[in-house]
């Protein structure tokens, strides 16, 4: 090839030196391999400058957020950090420790940066660190995407779907309370509903609690109970639910159940057979995080599509279950696991194992933690569906450009970076509630003897 025919199939800054090459000259001077490179791109060198962290509680859910600033002006990224039931200790994690570990870093640096600050403070694990970590990781992938000036999912790789598909929660006093809303649901074009049932005198989880009032005053513990759940009619009860509602609506609706991990594993395993004749979509955590070696029964009596993983934290948890396929949906909380960057590498394990994502979605997960996990299902093939995704009004006002609800589907913000930003003098009019600085209801759900239930 002639050089002028070369230097017609490049750009001009790069035929530029390229020129200086082919005519024997050395091309322009680079004063390192990072800078320069960012030079010849036309990106000028950036350095993160400050962190913050935001605390808010828009329709009074606590959420952290952190804000990663960086050397450009108005240049920055946002990530979703909450843990809602210990909010001020990732506040301090943040604030105390990463901030002062990574000022003056190249956000570009992504995975160095994740790997390094998992090591940082020698015991890796744990939701404290991995949230703080988490809220750093989104927020740098934000900042990627703006500089880019593509959405986040570009980056992942694009769309393999044009949205995610949303599961609606629903929960009743009866039965025929239940069907009502899941009609309703229906009606608002979800084809994915989760079903709970209120027992009658429990603290059911996921449905109305009806709490036995408590003898005296005294503080709820061992011998003075409050909130009362036992599992016997619950177990069943359920089937009794699912077989309703299959003989009332039909199939044209995929139905979920969060057993969130109350019975043993005996009970799980029980359940999870009794419901396969109902052909559920999944049935959430039969078992708790710490018996994940029953799952191997779940999978050896029955075809129930199981999902789980939501209080995992670290790989030793939920890689056994995935490449020994013994679950069908990883639960996993992303912001729990460190953020998006571990997130898509749980995503790419997952499809050669069979396993779907089905990212944990609350309330007290915040819009930008939404976004983040949205564009890692609008680009992974083996997306199951997604939790949550409505956004109250004070919500959508301290977070504008939350992802967009319609038919039952969750449609990315098409922004460069996750498309969220944050209204810090509106999150500042929602304090955190006054009163505890935690959530102790989990700790106050007993048997009838006082035994506390997990969770």
């Amino acid at each position: 090839m002639r050089r002028r025919d070369l230097l017609k199939l490049v750009p001009a800054g790069a035929a530029v030196g390229i020129g200086g090459v082919l005519a024997g000259q050395d091309a322009a001077p680079v004063k390192n391999g990072r800078e320069g490179a960012a030079s010849l791109r036309g990106l000028p060198p950036l350095k993160i400058t400050d962190v913050k962290t935001i605390l808010t509680s828009p329709d009074r859910i606590r959420l952290v957020v952190v804000k990663v600033l960086t050397s450009e002006p108005g240049l920055y990224g946002l990530g979703c950090a909450t843990f809602t039931q210990r909010a001020l200790a990732v506040h301090t994690a943040v604030e105390k420790y990463l901030k002062p570990f990574l000022i003056g870093r190249n956000p570009d640096e992504i995975e160095d940066i994740w790997q390094s600050s998992y090591v940082s403070s020698y015991w890796r694990n744990g939701p404290v660190l991995f949230n703080a970590m988490s809220g750093i990781d989104m927020a740098l992938w934000d900042i990627k995407g703006k500089r880019a000036g593509m959405p986040v999912y570009q980056l992942l790789g694009g769309k393999c779907r044009f949205a995610a598909a949303l599961y609606a929660h629903t929960s009743g006093r009866d039965v025929h309370e239940v069907e009502d809303r899941v009609r309703a649901a229906m009606e608002k074009g979800y084809k994915h509903v989760r079903v709970q049932l209120g027992i009658p005198g429990m603290a059911t989880y996921g449905a109305r609690v009806e709490r036995e009032p408590s003898k005296d005053t005294a503080i709820i513990g061992p011998t003075n109970p409050g909130a009362i759940w036992e599992p016997g009619r619950y177990l069943r009860d359920v089937p009794k639910l699912f077989d309703h509602l299959r003989a009332k609506i039909g199939d044209d609706v995929e139905l979920l159940h969060d057993v969130h991990e109350r019975v043993s594993p005996s009970e799980g395993v029980k359940l999870c057979k009794d419901l396969e004749q109902f052909r559920p979509f999944f049935i959430e955590d039969p078992l708790p995080p710490e018996q994940n070696d029953h799952f191997k029964l779940i999978r050896q009596q029955c075809a129930t599509p199981i999902a789980m993983g939501e209080l995992f934290n670290t790989q030793q948890e939920y890689v056994p279950l995935i490449t020994n396929r013994l679950i069908d949906f990883i639960r996993i909380h992303i912001s729990q696991i460190g953020g998006l960057s571990m997130a898509r590498k749980v995503a790419n394990l997952a499809e050669f194992f069979g396993v779907k994502t089905a990212w944990h979605g609350p309330g007290d997960v915040s819009p930008v933690g939404h976004a983040a996990g949205l564009a890692l299902e609008l680009a992974t093939h083996n997306f199951g569906i997604h939790e949550g995704g409505v956004f109250p009004d004070h919500t959508r006002e301290v977070f504008p450009g939350c992802p967009e609800t319609k038919n039952g589907f969750l449609y990315a913000n098409e922004s460069p970076g996750l498309g969220i930003d944050l209204d810090e003098t509106l999150a500042a009019k929602f304090p955190y509630p006054e009163g505890p600085t935690f959530d102790h209801s989990w700790g106050t759900t007993r048997r009838r003897d006082g035994t506390v239930i997990r969770p």
